[in-house]
Parts: structure tokens; C-alpha cells; sequence
């Protein structure tokens, strides 16, 4: 059977990244790939550590005249984040992607791509593949769990790694080499839910946020584009106050670390102010659809009714609370930067949203270069849930990457892409937790660099990776490897 990457260059690296792409890995479901990974170390007698978190460890002498070359690793995640459209039918739990080439990118229809970061394994693949690449000892490390709080780095054993030079190949601006990037923290608070049984001549009507592109909450959080949950809340808020209306449901965004793209509410209306909820739905259409119309000119509101029956719906209490903390919550760009000019130093994103028997759950990704920062957006989050008699909790803490001031291999990396291009690259540091930051906790001494190519709209359906910027990056990436001597 043919494959649909099968024509693009470099051959080994798509053939690998389309493999990639046939094989679930949501995070948390890392299992099947692990075990790929293994056996295409075994395959090629090639030593590979599979510890209890599933990362693996995928080991390779230099070649002939790197034998005492510095050890490299080369590390990258296995697992993707698994988001798809609303009308997507897809099963990420074991159906495979299905790829499409447009122009220069390659995309998947309906879904995520998982070229973040199913396009390092491919290139660490490619190279342990074969027996033509010059480069030093090698030590290719594929963790778990990264996409939902970095599980796998935090698990992972550094005495199976010798290296201190790591390559990680988990960004997304081909040009550009971070060399710090944000540490972060995961909050949920938690607000109890009193149910109802109101009683009157109600209407069920159906309220939904839809067109947004919402996209990764650390790298694009400075885009101002619209959180879903945020403008559902803000929707609820207006149209509540001079309307008798009950909410029986309300959900939103799949990954706490994507900015939400579509949200849902379930309200029982009463029937005398159905045409005035209405109106005032048309009017705050074009309310936010005047404030998003450059970051997203898409949105747009959906205002249906329904023939659902809800015995039970919030208490007006319940409602109450929950509309306070939708308003008051922190979310989007919460800092800036005064070190490196147009940086987000501190973040939050509402990314989830969700009802359960007992509870509603506003599920949060914290993202702060400056650990007292990070800690004091928790602390307000402690403070709204305090005022609603709610519970706030955290969890996935993860340390920042702070610069190094002297570099071996950043040196190479500038000097490699000089002579490549005639130009330096973009040195900068990233709004985004990368895996960097707690292997510099973990690891002594550890000199590290991030690259990648071009990938675009990450975390949502709409992902894409430039085919051409791959093959210019995996060739700078082999200029690096033979350099190192």
C-alpha cells in the first residue's frame, strides 16, 4: 500500500513521521508507541532502555572518527495532543490519521497532526536508521506524557544518560534556537453544583461558541485570540441579568494546555423572554464578532432550540457562582517580559471546562518564566474559589529553563547556521514549557539547545508543518552532528 508522504524528501524522515502517524498516542494511551520504539531498536541491535513511565532510551556508538566524540542526546516526546472538530468522526484510540498533502504542508483532515512531536522522533529515527550520517556517540531519549504536565521527564531516571549536550527538537519557528523557555503548573477549581427543579412554561435552547482557532496557550497566547470558555461565560453573564433563564449544562475546550475553540451551555428559557434572549444573542454576535474580527473573524455564536428535557438544571446560587468566577478568573496574558522585548513572561488559560454530577470544573494551564509569578497567579486562583465557597488545587508543577550564559553547543548551532545561510539565527526564549526545564533540574551541568521546523496552528485540527522547512532543518541538524568532534 502506497503511502501518501511516500514522494517527499527527505524520504527517511517523512517514512518514519507517516509511520508515526498510523500508531495511537494521545497522552496518557503511550503504550503501542513505546513498544515501536523498542522494537525498532531491537530490530537494528541497537541498546534501548524502556523504563516504567515508557520513555525510551535508544543508544548509538559515533561513527568512524567520532568515537570519542561528546555524547549527544537527542530528545523529543512521543505523544501528541489528540483534538478534533466537532463533526470529526474519529477514534484517536486506535484509528490512524489520515494525512493530506496542500502545497508545502502536510495536514490531517478533521484532526491534530502530531507533527509536535511526531517530526523529532522521525529525525531521531532517520539517524539511528543509518549508516551513512557522521556523528558522535549518541543517546536518543523519547519521553511520555508530555503534552498533559511532562510526566515522562519527571519519571525519568538520569542515571541511563551519560550525555551533557541535549538537542531537544520540540519548537516550532525553523531559524530560531531557544535557550529558555517558561515552567508551569496546572490549576482546577472546583465549584460544588446545588441542582434544581424549576417549574414554569421553559423552553430548552442550546448555546454554542464555534469558529475560533484557538491554537497553543503558551506560544500563541499573545495573539489575542478568543478563549471559548471565557466568551461563553461573558454570554451567560449578560444575558442573565434581565432574564429568567436556568442552566442545565455547560462544557468547553478538550486540553487544558490549547486555547478552547468551541463551548457549550444547555439553558431552560422561560418562554416569555425567548424573543428578547434572542435579540440580545444577535446583539453580542456582533459585539465579539466586531472585537475578534482579525484574530478570529470565524467566530461566531449558535442560539438554537431544542427538544431535550432536563428535570433538574444549576440552582440560581450555583449559576451565580459560576458566572463570577467565568468573569473574574485570570486568563490570557497575565505579564510581559522587560529582558527580552515581546516575550510573555506570565500566563493563564482557561482550557477546560466541565460539568459532572457534583461539581463544575474550571481546568487551567499557569505558564510563568519567573516561579514566583507562576505562584502568585495560583494564589489568586485560591482566592476567587475562596470567594465562591469553592476548592482550588494544583498540580503538574514543572520548573522553568533558565539561559546559560556560556554555550558549547549553542555555539555550534550559530556557527553551523553562518555557514549554511551567511547569517546568524534568532536567539530567544519561549512562552511554552519545554521538557528542557526539568532535565536542567534533573541533570548536572546539562548544556541544551531547542530547534525545529516550522509548524503552525499546533494543538487544534487545523495543525500544519512545512515540508520544505522540515528538510532544511533535519539537514542543519546533520551539519550540527558532524561538527561535534
Amino acid at each position: 500500500m502506497s503511502k501518501v508522504l511516500e514522494n517527499l524528501e527527505p524520504k527517511s524522515v517523512f517514512s518514519f513521521f507517516e509511520d508515526l502517524t498510523q500508531i495511537p498516542r494521545c497522552s496518557g494511551n503511550e503504550k503501542k508507541i513505546s513498544d515501536y520504539l523498542v522494537e525498532f531498536a531491537k530490530k537494528r541491535s541497537l541498546e534501548v532502555i524502556q523504563d516504567k513511565a515508557l520513555n525510551v532510551i535508544i543508544k548509538k556508538p559515533g561513527t568512524k572518527g567520532y568515537e570519542n566524540a561528546p555524547t549527544v542526546i537527542l530528545q523529543g516526546h512521543m505523544d501528541m495532543v489528540c483534538e478534533k472538530n466537532k463533526d470529526t468522526d474519529h477514534d484517536f484510540s486506535f484509528e490512524p490519521l489520515k494525512l493530506r498533502i496542500e502545497d508545502d504542508m502536510i495536514k490531517a483532515t478533521g484532526t491534530t497532526l502530531g507533527a509536535d512531536n511526531g517530526i523529532a522522533v522521525a529525525y531521531a529515527l532517520a539517524i539511528l536508521d543509518s549508516d551513512e550520517i557522521p556523528h558522535p556517540p549518541l543517546e536518543v531519549l523519547i519521553t511520555a506524557e508530555e503534552e498533559t504536565g511532562m510526566g515522562g521527564a519527571n519519571n525519568l531516571d538520569h542515571d541511563n544518560l551519560k550525555g551533557k549536550i541535549l538537542i531537544n527538537i520540540d519548537s516550532e519557528e525553523e531559524g530560531t534556537l531557544l535557550v529558555s523557555c517558561a515552567g508551569g503548573i496546572r490549576n482546577i477549581i472546583s465549584i460544588p453544583i446545588e441542582w434544581d427543579n424549576p417549574s414554569g412554561d421553559l423552553l430548552t435552547y442550546e448555546l454554542r461558541i464555534r469558529g475560533l482557532k484557538g491554537g497553543h496557550s503558551g506560544m500563541e497566547i499573545n495573539k489575542e485570540r478568543g478563549n471559548s470558555n471565557i466568551i461563553l461565560g461573558r454570554i451567560l453573564q449578560g444575558i442573565s441579568i434581565n432574564n429568567d433563564l436556568y442552566l442545565a449544562k455547560i462544557s468547553g475546550g478538550a486540553k487544558m494546555n490549547a486555547i478552547p475553540r468551541e463551548s457549550d451551555a444547555t439553558l431552560l428559557v422561560n418562554s416569555k423572554d425567548k424573543t428578547k434572549i434572542e435579540e440580545e444573542i444577535r446583539e453580542w454576535n456582533k459585539i465579539i464578532g466586531n472585537e475578534l474580527k482579525t484574530a478570529d473573524s470565524d467566530f461566531r455564536i449558535e442560539f438554537e432550540q431544542s427538544n431535550g428535557k432536563y428535570e433538574k438544571t444549576f440552582s440560581k446560587e450555583t449559576m451565580r457562582k459560576l458566572l463570577v468566577a467565568l468573569t473574574l478568573i485570570p486568563n490570557g496574558v497575565q505579564t510581559m517580559s522587560v529582558e527580552i522585548e515581546g516575550l510573555v513572561q506570565s500566563s493563564t488559560n482557561l482550557g477546560v471546562l466541565t460539568t459532572t454530577e457534583e461539581s463544575v470544573l474550571l481546568e487551567c494551564a499557569i505558564r510563568s518564566s519567573v516561579k514566583t509569578l507562576k505562584l502568585d497567579i495560583v494564589r489568586k486562583m485560591g482566592v476567587l474559589a475562596n470567594l465562591i465557597g469553592a476548592n482550588s488545587e494544583s498540580e503538574g508543577d514543572y520548573p522553568a529553563w533558565e539561559y546559560r550564559k556560556d554555550s558549547y553547543i549553542r555555539e555550534v548551532f550559530v556557527d553551523c547556521y553562518k555557514k549554511i545561510y551567511g547569517k546568524g539565527p534568532i536567539i530567544t526564549a519561549i512562552h511554552a514549557g519545554l521538557e528542557c526545564g526539568l532535565f536542567d533540574e534533573k541533570f548536572d551541568d546539562l548544556d541544551m539547545i531547542s530547534l525545529g521546523p516550522n509548524m503552525y496552528d499546533v494543538h487544534t485540527p487545523n495543525e500544519h508543518v512545512s515540508i520544505s522547512s522540515t528538510k532544511r532543518v533535519w539537514e542543519y541538524i546533520l551539519k550540527v552532528l558532524k561538527s561535534i568532534k
